[in-house]
C-alpha cells in the first residue's frame, strides 16, 4: 500500500508548518509524585518527601499526572478521566504503585493498564484500564512483607476474587481528532463481572498551576455556561475553548475546585481559599459537597456520572474539546471516530509489511501505541528548583550542593519520548537512542528531533556530556547516541529515498563534543581503556561500579571500552558519509580511524600485558588496577564480555576509491603502524563484496565468543540473550575486598541484590537493547565473512548457520517473548493462565522493562515500551524490511 494515507499527509503538514496536529497529544504523565523535580526535601528522599498520598491534594510545580492524559505542548490544560466504584477509599484519578523502599525489588506500579492504538499525530488514540470492583488494596499492596528472594506481590494476587470471577470493569479510553484544536474523546466502561456494580465516571478538565509560585499570578479560567454540560475555557496562551460532555439519559453534576493544594490537610495550615485539589475527591468518596464551588467556576472542572451496571452492560461518555463554538458539538461525533479509526488502520496497513500474521500485527501495532502514548510534557529548571520560588520558603541550604548541582543551565520544558511513565516518568539518555529506531518506522521527524533535543544547548552540558537521567544527570550510560543518529539516518533514507546529511552533520559536531568528553573524562590512564561506571548495567557486577574502590582502584572496563571502540566507529561512519559531499569531513574520519585502532589495540594490550582478553577462556573482562601496578581480572561470565562484539563496522571498496585522502591515511597507518593493526587483519583483506571490517575482535575470537554466547547452558535462552552466563547458578564467582566475599551469581528473575538500588537486574534476565545490538552486530559481521562463517546454534546441537541465519535465529527468540506459542501461550505473561486464557485478557501485550531469563516472563517496569518496542523493527525486518 502506498505511504500516502491521511495520517502521512498530517506528518507532512506538520513538517511543512502547514498545519500543527502535534500540538495536542498523550503528553500527560502518569505519575509526577515521587519525582526529583518536585523534591525540594534537603535529603533528596523524592518518594517520601512527595508520597502518593499527598497527589491528589497537593499542587505539582513542574508538570501534572492522570489517568489516560491529554494536554497541549507546553500543558496549559489537561483533560483525563477519574473513576469510583464505592468501595475505594479514594478517588482513582492515577495510577498506584510501590515506592523504591516499600516494594520488595523497588518501585513498581501496580495497576492493569494497556496501551492499544496510537497514530503519531494522534489523530486517534485508545488506552484501556481495568478497574476493580472490589477495594483496591492500597495497604496491602505496600505492606506485604516479601523479601528480595521472593517475587513481586501483583494485584492480582493482593485481590484474587476480582479477578477470578471477572469483578472488575473494563474502561476503554479513546480520543480523536476532528481537527488539530478540535479533541474528542470517549469513555466506554464495560461490566465485566457476574453482578451489578456501580461506577462513576469523573472526565476531568484542568490547569496545570502556573499561578501559586511567584512568577505570574494571573489565572486561567473554567466556567459552567449554558444548559450544564458545557464548561468555557480562558487562558492567556491558549484563548477561548469550550469543553462539552454527555451520555444517554443523565445530566452530569459539574463540579469546580482550584488547582491549588489542601494545605489544611497535608500540613495542618489553613488553605488560602477553600476550594483546592482533592474537591472532588472529597465531595463524591466524602460526601463533602461543600468541598466543590457552588458557583460553578475555577482552576479544575469535572463532570460527574454514575451508574449502576449489570454484568456486560457498557456505559459511554462523549467528551468534546474545540476551539470554536458549537451549536451541536456532537452532531457528527461518531462519524469522526469512524473515519480516525479506518485511517489508523490504513496508516499501519501501509507500514507493517506483508507477510506478517494477525498476531505479529497486533504485537508491533501495540509496540507502536505503547512508544506515542509514552510520549511526555517534561519541564525541569535546575537553577530555578535549586533557588526556590519566590511564593515559597527557601530550599535547604543543602540543596545548593546537592544533586544535579552542577547543571545549572538544563531547561527542559518540551515533550520527550520517556521510558515509561509511571515507573521511569524522566527522559533516559540510552533509553531514548533505542526508542528512536521503532519511532523511525512510523514518524521520522520526531525520532530526529528528539535526538537532536538532547544534544541541544539547553539539554547538554558545556562540557559536552548528555544529561542521563534527573536522578542523576551526570551518571554515565552506554554512549549510544551516534549509533541512533546513524541508524535512524539510514532508516528514514532507505523509506523516503531523501539522504537528510544536515541532520547528520547538525548531530555530528555535537557529538563530537560528548566524544571529546568521553576521552578526557572516562580514560583514567590515558590509555584508551575507559572506565565509565555501571554504564547501564546497573547489577551486572559483583559492586556497584559508580563507586570508587578503596586503597585507589579503579576498574578497567571491558564493556566501557568496547562502548568507545563502537561510538569511533559510529563517528567514523557518519564522517565517511559526510565526506561523500564534503571532503573536509576526510581529515576528521581519519581521527576516528585512528582512534578507534588504538582502542582496539589497548582492549589487548594493557602495558604489555594481555589486556582485557583472556586467551585460556576465550572471553572478555573487566579487571582492577591497584595503584602500585597490579592487575586483577574480575571473571564474570556477563554481558560486559559480549560487548565487545558491538564494536564492528564495514566500509565498502567504493567509499575508499571516493574518498583518496582517507584511503591514502589507511595505508599508510597500515603499512608504518602494523604492530597495532596485527590483530585486525581483516583491515587489510577485502571480504564478500570487497567490503573492509573494523572489529575490535578478529575472526578467531568471535568464533570463540559465540560458542560461548550460544550455548543454552551459558547464555543462550529461549527468549534471547541472559546478561549473565547460567554457568554462574552452579558456579557463582566470588571476589574477596577488604574482608568482604563479593558474590555474583546467575538470577533469572528479579535480583536478590539492593547493590543498585530498584528494580534493577542484570543477573541473568533477557534486555531488549544488548540482545537487539548484538542482533545488528552479526549482520555487520556476515556482511563482510558472508555465508563461509558459519556457527553452532544452539553449541552442541549440531545446527550450523551463517551469522546472519544466527542474528535471525535470536531475532525471533525475542519476538516469542510476545507471540502465541504452539499452545496458544505467550512468554510474557508468564504461569498466570488467567492472562493466557481469559478473552478480555490475553491479546493485550505488556512490554515489559526486561524478562525471565529461562521462561520469558515479563519483569520490572511493566509499560517499558519505550526499548522493548524494538521488537516493532524486529518483526518488520523478519517479514522483508
Amino acid at each position: 500500500m502506498s505511504k500516502q494515507t491521511a495520517e502521512h499527509k498530517r506528518l507532512a503538514d506538520s513538517i511543512n508548518r502547514e498545519a500543527d496536529w502535534k500540538r495536542w497529544g498523550p503528553y500527560v504523565a502518569e505519575r509526577a509524585w515521587g519525582t526529583v523535580r518536585e523534591d525540594y526535601s534537603a535529603n533528596g528522599d523524592a518518594w517520601y518527601y512527595f508520597p502518593h498520598d499527598h497527589a491528589r491534594s497537593r499542587a505539582y510545580r513542574w508538570n501534572e499526572d492522570g489517568l489516560g492524559g491529554v494536554c497541549n505542548r507546553f500543558q496549559n490544560i489537561c483533560l483525563g478521566v477519574a473513576l469510583w466504584n464505592e468501595h475505594d477509599p479514594i478517588l482513582k484519578e492515577r495510577l498506584f504503585g510501590l515506592t523504591n523502599g516499600e516494594g520488595n525489588h523497588g518501585e513498581d506500579v501496580k495497576e492493569y493498564y494497556f496501551y492499544l492504538d496510537n497514530t503519531p499525530c494522534h489523530t486517534y488514540m485508545k488506552m484501556l484500564y481495568k478497574y476493580p470492583q472490589v477495594e483496591f488494596p492500597y495497604a496491602a499492596l505496600t505492606n506485604h512483607g516479601r523479601g528480595r528472594d521472593e517475587p513481586e506481590l501483583e494485584l492480582i494476587d493482593a485481590i484474587p476474587q476480582a479477578f477470578s470471577e471477572n469483578r472488575y470493569f473494563d474502561v476503554f479510553i479513546e480520543y480523536a481528532k476532528a481537527t488539530g484544536e478540535d479533541i474528542l474523546c470517549r469513555i466506554t466502561a464495560i461490566n465485566r463481572g457476574v453482578e451489578a456494580a456501580p461506577i462513576h465516571i469523573l472526565p476531568q478538565i484542568w490547569y496545570r498551576n502556573t499561578w501559586s509560585w511567584g512568577y505570574n499570578s494571573e489565572r486561567p479560567d473554567l466556567r459552567a455556561v449554558g444548559d450544564g454540560t458545557t464548561i468555557a475555557c480562558n487562558h492567556r496562551h491558549l484563548g477561548e475553548r469550550w469543553w462539552h460532555t454527555r451520555t444517554n439519559g443523565q445530566v452530569p453534576d459539574l463540579l469546580f475546585s482550584e488547582n491549588e493544594t489542601n494545605t489544611q490537610y497535608l500540613f495542618d495550615t489553613p488553605n488560602a481559599q477553600p476550594f483546592v485539589k482533592d474537591a472532588f475527591h472529597r465531595a463524591v468518596v466524602q460526601g463533602q459537597k461543600h468541598a466543590t464551588n457552588p458557583e460553578q467556576f475555577g482552576t479544575k472542572a469535572a463532570a460527574h456520572y454514575q451508574k449502576v451496571l449489570q454484568p456486560g452492560e457498557s456505559m459511554v461518555i462523549e467528551i468534546r474539546f474545540t476551539n470554536n463554538a458549537q451549536k451541536q458539538p456532537f452532531a457528527n461525533f461518531n462519524k469522526v471516530f469512524k473515519q480516525r479509526i479506518q485511517e489508523a488502520d490504513e496508516f499501519y496497513a501501509a507500514i507493517q509489511r506483508a507477510g506478517m500474521t494477525d498476531d505479529e500485527r497486533r504485537i508491533q501495532r501495540q509496540a507502536f501505541a505503547g512508544l506515542l502514548w509514552n510520549k511526555q510534557f517534561y519541564h525541569y529548571s535546575v537553577e530555578l528548583w535549586l533557588k526556590g520560588d519566590p511564593a515559597n520558603p527557601p530550599p535547604p541550604e543543602a540543596r545548593k550542593h546537592g544533586r544535579n548541582a552542577d547543571w545549572t543551565h538544563l531547561y527542559n520544558v518540551d515533550v520527550v519520548s520517556m521510558p515509561d511513565k509511571w515507573e521511569y516518568p524522566w527522559y533516559a539518555a540510552w533509553d531514548l537512542a533505542f526508542h528512536c529506531l521503532p519511532l523511525a518506522m512510523i514518524d521520522p521527524e520526531w525520532a530526529k528531533r528528539q535526538l537532536i533535543l538532547l544534544l541541544r544547548e539547553w539539554y547538554m552540558h558545556p562540557n559536552g556530556q548528555i544529561p542521563a537521567y534527573e536522578w542523576k544527570f551526570d551518571d554515565v550510560n552506554p554512549p549510544v547516541h551516534a549509533w541512533a543518529v546513524w541508524r535512524v539516518y539510514k532508516i528514514t533514507r532507505k523509506s523516503s529515498g531523501h539522504a537528510d546529511t544536515e541532520f547528520l552533520e547538525r548531530c555530528f559536531h555535537k557529538l563530537l563534543l560528548n566524544f571529546t568528553w568521553w576521552v578526557n573524562r572516562k580514560d583514567n590512564e590515558g590509555k584508551n581503556i575507559f572506565q565509565g561506571g555501571f554504564l547501564g548495567l546497573d547489577n551486572i557486577g559483583i559492586f556497584d561500579r559508580s563507586m570508587p574502590l578503596p586503597k585507589g582502584g579503579f576498574i578497567q572496563q571491558a564493556d566501557g571500552t568496547a562502548w568507545m571502540g563502537m561510538y569511533c566507529l559510529n563517528m567514523l561512519a557518519i564522517a565517511l558519509e559526510l565526506a561523500r559531499t564534503k571532503p573536509a569531513y576526510e581529515d576528521v574520519a581519519t581521527k576516528f580511524f585512528e582512534h578507534f585502532i588504538y582502542i582496539a589495540n589497548a582492549m589487548h594490550d594493557l602495558g604489555g600485558e594481555n589486556g582485557l582478553w583472556d586467551a585460556e577462556d576465550g572471553f572478555f573482562y573487566d579487571g582492577v588496577r591497584w595503584p602500585n601496578g597490579d592487575y586483577i581480572p574480575l571473571k564474570t561470565r556477563s554481558f560486559v564480555g559480549l560487548i565487545p562484539i558491538f564494536s564492528v563496522e564495514t566500509i565498502e571498496a567504493d567509499l575508499l576509491e571516493k574518498l583518496p585522502q582517507f584511503a591514502k591515511r589507511v595505508r599508510w597507518f597500515v603499512k608504518y603502524r602494523p604492530e597495532l593493526v596485527s590483530r585486525l587483519a581483516s583491515i587489510t583483506e577485502a571480504g564478500e563484496g570487497g567490503r573492509f571490517l573494523l572489529s575490535i575482535i578478529n575472526h578467531k575470537q568471535l568464533q570463540r565468543i559465540l560458542t560461548r554466547m550460544l550455548d543454552k547452558e551459558e547464555f543462550l535462552s529461549d527468549y534471547g540473550l541472559r546478561s549473565v552466563s547460567k554457568y554462574h547458578a552452579a558456579h557463582p564467582y566470588t571476589w574477596r575486598l577488604d574482608g568482604q566475599e563479593l558474590t555474583l551469581n546467575y538470577e533469572p528473575a528479579e535480583s536478590s541484590t539492593g547493590l543498585f538500588g530498584g528494580n534493577s537486574n542484570w543477573r541473568g534476565p533477557i534486555w531488549f537493547p544488548p540482545n537487539y545490538l548484538m542482533i545488528e552486530s552479526l549482520q555487520k559481521y556476515h556482511h563482510y565473512y558472508g555465508n563461509n562463517f558459519r556457527v553452532e546454534i544452539p553449541t552442541g546441537s549440531g545446527h550450523f548457520t551463517s551469522l546472519f541465519g544466527t542474528a535471525v535465529n535470536l531475532s525471533r527468540r525475542l519476538e516469542h517473548l510476545f507471540a502465541n506459542d504452539s499452545r496458544n501461550q505467550r512468554a510474557v505473561f508468564g504461569s498466570n493462565n488467567y492472562f493466557q486464557t481469559d478473552p478480555h485478557w490475553r491479546d493485550y501485550i505488556p512490554f515489559y522493562e526486561y524478562f525471565n531469563g529461562d521462561n520469558g516472563a515479563g519483569l520490572g517496569a511493566s509499560h517499558q515500551t519505550g526499548w522493548t518496542a524494538l521488537v516493532a523493527k524486529l518483526i518488520q525486518q523478519s517479514t522483508g524490511d
